[in-house]
């Protein structure tokens, strides 16, 4: 029940975290309590490949967003909002990358 807990509150979180307008002092509490929650789940491979899914997802996103910013006019207040939010689409995918490259480290390096 716990690993479903935690799941769903990663879920929860990286929503949040997609929101253009999540103040900089929320956004950094957001990542404090996803990191904490991805802690939760342990090392294992299930858990990597959850973890994974969640980075292939956010990855994704932020290719979306950059080729809709893309398409707007240079310079454009549409342009400008899209590129906003592609800022915060691929600092999450960053993040989660990292923890994902974190799991995938320790479960190829731990004992069966």
């Amino acid at each position: 029940m716990n690993e479903y807990t935690a799941r769903a509150n990663i879920d929860h979180y990286l929503d949040l975290l997609k929101r253009p307008d999540v103040p900089t002092n929320t956004r950094s509490m957001l990542n404090k309590r996803l990191l904490e929650e991805e802690d939760k789940l342990g090392r294992r491979r299930e858990q990597l490949e959850f973890a994974e899914s969640r980075a292939a997802a956010c990855r994704d996103r932020a290719d979306r967003q950059r080729r809709l910013a893309e398409s707007f006019a240079p310079g454009s207040a549409d342009r400008e909002q899209a590129e906003r939010l592609l800022v915060n689409f691929e600092a999450l995918a960053q993040f989660v990358e990292g923890f994902c490259r974190q799991m995938r480290h320790t479960v190829n390096h731990s004992p069966l």
